[in-house]
């Protein structure tokens, strides 16, 4: 396993725990979206996990190596994204990757195919204090893969991106998973989890509520249907037919009977109807 996580717990001032014995693997090439409301205790998480934070209890192995025991060498082997911009904002774009690569000790290191990647080449000789939010959020993902790195940690990587530019990111997190990266990724927003994930770990009050594939959770816990609009006697309705249960397709096919069809589409549980159901509240 790339990561693996043991029991772990963290609490600040106050004693109350924002991580509450918590485990959970992340293999090579995996995606692990880790979703919860603001203050579920994910960014916590994740600041253990790349040595941040030391742990209150519990264990952490990343790349085989004991964190935070050997955090120098895990760091040097992994790649971070926060929602801090921890840039420099005089610097321009090709300064602050090339900085950030001398850090690490890269030697000759070009930084236009990277800020290609994130679209940003055309903006390279730019301050970063002169680009926009999106443009430092793709900066920012950029310099996580300065390194090469064979983990990499994301938190709320999307985050002020337009929709283009954030296809193109979860385009890029796609493309380090499959040459063999783990990737944990931390989000609020379902429908990027569901997107990206190989599984999902959903996380409330530090604790780890489930942690399954998005398909499954939604065949396990969501509930499938059918939504139809029809023409009936010069109106239009909108009706639907649970999929769940004795009788769906007599319903199905009487509905069908019963007018002229406009529309017609399946619908199935969402990532947040899962969440509210396990959690007893939603994301907000």
């Amino acid at each position: 396993m790339a990561i693996q996580v043991r029991d772990l717990t963290f609490s600040y001032g106050g004693g109350v725990k924002a991580v509450d014995g918590i485990s959970f693997d992340v293999a090579p090439g995996e995606i692990l979206g880790v979703l919860g409301p603001n203050g579920a205790g994910k960014s916590t998480t994740i600041k253990m996990l790349t040595g941040m934070l030391d742990p209150g209890s519990g264990s952490i192995t990343v790349l085989d190596l004991p964190m935070p025991e050997r955090k120098e060498e895990i760091q040097a082997r992994i790649g971070v994204c926060f929602e801090e911009k921890n840039l420099y904002p005089q610097m321009t774009g090709r300064e602050n990757l090339a900085f950030f690569a001398r850090l690490y000790g890269i030697r000759h290191f070009d930084p236009d195919p990277l800020l290609e990647r994130v679209g940003l080449f055309d903006r390279r000789n730019d301050r970063v204090a002169d680009y926009s939010k999106g443009m430092r959020q793709r900066l920012m993902v950029a310099r996580a893969l300065v390194n090469d790195p064979e983990v990499l940690f994301l938190d709320e990587p999307t985050d002020g991106l337009d929709p283009v530019s954030a296809r193109s990111v979860r385009a890029i997190i796609e493309a380090e998973a499959e040459r063999g990266v783990a990737v944990v990724l931390t989000t609020h927003d379902m429908y990027e989890a569901d997107q990206l994930s190989n599984r999902v770990a959903f996380i409330d009050e530090g604790r780890i509520l489930t942690i399954d594939t998005p398909e499954h959770l939604k065949l396990t816990h969501g509930r499938r249907s059918v939504k139809v609009k029809l023409l009936r006697d010069g109106n239009e309705v909108t009706e639907t037919v649970p999929l769940d249960g004795d009788g769906a397709t007599e319903r199905l096919e009487r509905l069908l009977e019963s007018g002229t069809i406009l529309t017609i589409h399946t619908e199935e549980a969402t990532l947040e109807d899962i969440f509210v159901e396990l959690a007893g509240r939603r994301l907000e």
